[in-house]
């Protein structure tokens, strides 16, 4: 762990004006759902950070998560203007692996989830111009909802409950050819309520060969059958005709021209294409033999196809169907002289992708088909979680969680053998915790739990070239242990603070053979460190927010067998040590806002190695506006401007890049960030 007079110095260096929440008279009345056993913010034994879309939102581009959530400590975010690979998520240094999408994490939106039974997910079919609060649970999180070492994001969207008006529009546009529209409209009347919101953005992009088409449907409508049941049904849609992808530069071409894309990547038009909708359905009973019962029950579908930058099989489809069901049960009862609340449910979901591959020549001609399978990952899971009262002041909570995740592959290329295949994975996983009120508006909390994370597909492909499955590749097993306070001072201070230390065991991480991304376990690694966020309501209309992570990423023991180094004790690539947010927001009572943010993130390595370090950056954003009401109708106008100061940074680091080179500086792992870059915006509300 931290030593005390790091922490106390660290502590020190921050003065107090510092995640945006709530106002501090209302944190007792913060609910947390992402713990999955809903309960007040105070009364959760562990690190929770809750985000009100509307407050972090305000004057933003809304283009990816990082603006919405960079504000909560732990949480570090990369790739934001690369939309063919997603971004890049990481809780405590878990999901820093992935090269696309995000590993490690389960997302969730308004209840369902956006992370596949293998463990992959996808943000690209979140509607940010539809978010309305997002809850982060900073932790391992298996005992939640299974197969994830990192964490929980949590996703509310906005529905007829929940608008502040009628409707509304917004447009906006920006440099690099930023344009987007939003209209959304909403309401409720007797017993029904219902939310449509629908979103297109078109983008250029920095970069050469980095442009986006994206269009998005969210919507629900929901029923009250009566005071105790209530019945919603959810549609989502994504269409992506285009995202390109300009490949990573080695540092010599970043240098010569931070918009260039690489030279395969532009002649073979690398990017994807992507059309995926969902339907969703959840019941509520919440009197129910005393009890509160929901069941839910979704289905998607997506068809992807992608381009990789660089030639060889690297011509990617597959058409994914993505269903499943959730029942669960909660209850509270009085058992030996104690208050007890209980929860009890089970998760049964279903992953089929029919995936084929071809070959591309250098001139981007498909000379072939190299693969055509069917994969299918299956996964349940049966949890209890119990809060047990032990004071008035005192709450014992216990978790146990037993899954079952099944993949399978059914080989219809049959030219170079059969590599059809089973594996099967059977975990549990526990936690157990405590809360204190130490005082009214103050808890201690202290926690210790397990998690676990299986190999997806795509990390499970065999480097040997044989096919089928990785037989070297098992699953990592976390253990968290953490402590923290947090509370109000002086109605004036929120302050969340919280040590973290988390031993993993075979740990999976990536490297690069022509081009081509595969996996191993490391031994073992360690992330030992400290989350701070403080939001401090300075004055009536002045608001400052902080949160600060200081964290060590380390491998224990690990000998890299694709470069063949004992790496143990080196840095875990691509996370930095210290991340830092701050912001300032004033919002005086006639409409007018000016915010500003400062984002911080100390150095980082792009490979296991450490042989390449990439320095440290600061970059300031700021935006204003004012809003205007005339009796039915809103206007606000705002203007924007990103890195204020033109900095040069990283947007993204791609991993253990082209590792098979043994020049690192032949590697390409820079993704070069926009310079300077203005931006403004519309909104007509009604």
């Amino acid at each position: 762990m931290p030593s005390i007079k790091r922490i106390a110095l660290g502590l020190a260096t921050l003065n107090l004006p510092l995640t945006t929440l709530a106002e501090p008279s209302e944190l007792e009345t913060i609910r947390v759902e992402g713990t999955r056993m809903e309960r007040s913010l105070l009364d959760t034994p562990a690190a929770v950070s809750v985000v009100d879309a509307n407050t972090a939102q305000q004057g933003q581009q809304n283009i990816q998560l990082d603006e919405s959530l960079a504000r909560v400590p732990g949480l570090y975010m990369q790739n934001r203007y690369n939309f063919a690979q997603n971004q890049r998520l990481s809780i405590r240094g878990f999901g820093a692996r992935a090269p696309f999408g995000v590993r490690g994490l389960r997302i969730r939106v308004d209840g369902f989830p956006e992370t596949l039974p293998d463990g992959q997910s996808q943000v690209d079919n979140i509607d940010l111009d539809s978010l309305y609060q997002a809850t982060v649970l900073r932790g391992p999180a298996s005992v939640l909802y299974g197969n994830a070492t990192g964490g929980v994001i949590d996703i509310e969207t906005l529905s007829g409950r929940n608008m502040t008006g009628n409707g509304e529009l917004r447009l906006s546009s920006g440099a690099d050819g930023y344009r987007k529209a939003h209209l959304q409209s909403g309401g409720q009347q007797d017993n029904a309520h219902y939310y449509i919101g629908v979103t297109g953005l078109n983008y250029t992009g920095y970069r050469e060969q980095s442009a986006v088409e994206k269009y998005q449907l969210n919507s629900r409508i929901g029923w009250e059958l009566d005071n105790q049941q209530t019945i919603d049904l959810f549609l989502t849609a994504l269409d992506t005709p285009y995202a390109e992808d300009p490949g990573g530069l080695t540092r010599a071409q970043a240098h010569t021209d931070r918009e260039q894309s690489t030279m395969l990547a532009k002649r073979l038009d690398a990017g994807q294409e992507v059309d995926q909708q969902r339907l969703g359905f959840r019941y509520r009973n919440t009197s129910l033999a005393g009890g509160v019962l929901q069941t839910q029950a979704f289905i998607s579908q997506r068809d992807f196809t992608q381009q990789l930058p660089f030639p060889g099989s690297s011509l990617i489809d597959y058409q994914r169907n993505f269903y499943g069901v959730g029942i669960e049960y909660h209850h509270d009862l009085d058992l030996f002289g104690l208050r007890h609340r209980y929860l009890v449910g089970v998760d049964v979901d279903r992953q089929q992708d029919d995936r084929g591959r071809r070959g591309v020549s250098f001139n981007g001609v498909i000379t072939g088909l190299t693969a055509d399978e069917d994969q299918i990952a299956t996964s349940s899971g049966l949890f209890v979680q119990t809060d047990t009262f032990l004071t008035e002041d005192l709450t014992l909570s216990l978790g146990v969680r037993a899954d079952r995740i099944e993949f399978k592959i059914e080989d219809d290329f049959l030219t170079d053998g059969d590599d059809s295949g089973k594996q099967r994975f059977n975990e549990g996983s526990f936690s157990a915790g405590v809360a204190w009120h130490a005082l009214p508006q103050h808890t201690l909390y202290a926690s210790i739990s397990s998690a676990f994370e299986t190999p997806t597909f795509t990390e499970l492909a065999n480097p040997s070239g044989a096919g089928g499955f990785n037989p070297d590749l098992d699953p990592q097993e976390a253990l968290n242990k953490e402590v923290g306070i947090r509370g109000t001072l002086s109605d004036k201070l929120l302050y969340d603070l919280t040590l973290f230390s988390v031993a993993v065991k075979d740990e999976i991480t990536p490297y690069e053979v022509g081009g081509r991304t595969y996996y191993e376990n490391a031994a073992r690694t360690r992330r030992e460190g400290l989350e701070l966020s403080l939001e401090h309501f300075t004055t009536d209309m002045l608001t400052t927010t902080v949160a600060w992570t200081w964290a060590q990423y380390r491998f224990e023991r690990f000998y890299d067998q694709q470069q063949g180094i004992d790496v143990s004790d080196n840095h875990m690539p691509g996370l930095p040590q210290h991340i830092i947010f701050a912001e300032a927001a004033w919002r005086p009572a006639n409409g007018f806002f000016v915010i500003g943010d400062v984002r911080f993130a100390s150095e980082v390595y792009a490979e296991n190695t450490n042989q390449t370090r990439i320095g440290s950056h600061t970059v300031v954003n700021t935006r204003f506006g004012k809003r205007w009401n005339f009796g039915q109708r809103d206007l606000e106008v705002h203007t924007g401007i990103n890195n204020l100061f033109d900095r040069d940074y990283y947007s993204n680091i791609r991993i253990n890049a082209n590792s098979d080179r043994p020049n690192p500086a032949d590697r390409g792992y820079f993704e070069p960030a926009p310079g300077r870059t203005l931006y403004a915006g519309i909104t007509v509300g009604w």
